[in-house]
């Protein structure tokens, strides 16, 4: 028997022993086995919500922000079926970027680069409120420092004409001083953080090509 045959013998040999040995750490499975559905699918059949049920699991997109079987629940689902792009997460990470570029443009009292996410009446608000400041000689010295807690209050969705409300509840931390025309501090303190809190309402047609949602809605 020449070298190449022995070579061969030799590699199948060691080829046999490792399938075996993969068998007996692994084990083995004979035929198609359907994958074991999770204790808590949603059956409408059974008087249970289906619509944070994604491939036979919750959908954790939703799920990871709001209580499963919610009305907030029901409505995200139906977002995401009209526009299968739309994601919680990502709605939440830009829900924080807008909120941190518009708060920090209305204290410095400049919309410009951040009215296209303004709706007219809100937009309309902050320049009342900016002209107010002004007229009094006021001045505003505000360093924003970060986004705390972060949580969705309110979804609402309209099925017929796909304009979808989202709320969103926002703690702050930033810096904030009101001089008056004299140069005296009338509110606040250098350097002293504060903690604010705002709830925002975005809304967005789903049907929509903007990808972009508008700022509609403000309270405290």
């Amino acid at each position: 028997m020449n070298a190449p045959m022995i070579e061969l013998l030799v590699l199948a040999g060691i080829a046999v022993f490792l399938i075996l040995k993969l068998r007996n750490v692994l084990g083995t499975r004979e035929g198609f086995e359907k994958p074991a559905l999770p204790p808590q699918v949603n059956d409408t059949r059974r008087g249970k919500p289906a619509f944070d049920v994604i491939d036979g699991g919750p959908d954790r997109d939703i799920t990871d922000h709001v209580p499963p079987g919610s009305p907030a629940a029901g409505a995200l689902a139906l977002i995401k079926r009209t526009d299968p792009s739309f994601s919680v997460g990502d709605f939440i990470g830009g829900a924080k970027g807008a909120y941190e570029m518009i708060l920090t443009a209305f204290e410095k009292g400049d919309l410009t680069q951040v009215r296209p996410f303004l709706a007219e009446d809100v937009a309309d608000d902050f320049d009342q409120a900016i002209e107010t400041r002004h007229a009094q000689g006021l001045t505003v010295e505000a360093e924003f420092v970060g986004v705390g807690e972060t949580g969705i209050t309110e979804v609402l969705f309209d099925d017929t004409n796909k304009e979808a409300e989202i709320t969103v509840r926002f703690t702050s931390e930033m810096t904030y001083v009101v001089r008056d025309k004299g140069g005296d501090i009338v509110d606040g303190k250098p350097n002293s953080i504060r903690k604010q809190k705002d709830i925002w309402t975005f809304a967005r047609d789903m049907d929509s090509a903007d990808p972009n949602w508008l700022l509609v809605a403000t309270s405290e």
